[in-house]
């Protein structure tokens, strides 16, 4: 899938998802370069929800707001036979905004789930369920 195609498709699944749930989310970055998970050699990070938290006190997070990044290169690597580019899109969207709408609630449910993950991964196991 080439870059354009991937951020069409980015866009014409983000549309289908209700403005309710994207509130005071500023947008979705689909970005070409692929992004290494720290620390796990050949582990690609297919997304990441950007939240600046409150504001430094050198005011350092002014206007920057809240996003979610999609990293092309990332979904090309883990990319094989079969891989279903529109199935993989639509879950790590939606894991993403799961970041988001936690993070408005005041909750992090979802951030131990995936330090959780990581931390079997880095033992040796496989993450469990769809950690993104």
């Amino acid at each position: 899938m080439t870059y354009e195609a991937f951020v069409a498709l980015v866009e014409r699944l983000w549309a289908e998802i209700p403005e309710a749930f994207k509130r005071e989310l500023q947008g979705v970055h689909v970005l070409p370069q692929a992004k290494p998970e720290p620390g796990l050699k050949g582990v690609w990070r297919l997304g990441e929800y950007l939240d600046p938290g409150p504001p430094s006190t050198f005011l350092g997070f002014e206007g920057l707001g809240r996003h979610i990044a999609l990293y092309y290169g990332s979904f090309q690597k883990v990319a094989g036979p079969g891989f279903d580019w529109e199935e993989e899109v639509w879950e790590t969207l939606l894991h993403e905004l799961r970041h988001h709408l936690e993070s408005l609630a005041g909750r992090d449910d979802l951030v131990r789930e995936d330090l959780r993950r990581l931390a079997e991964f880095r033992r040796g196991g496989r993450p469990g369920g769809e950690g993104r």
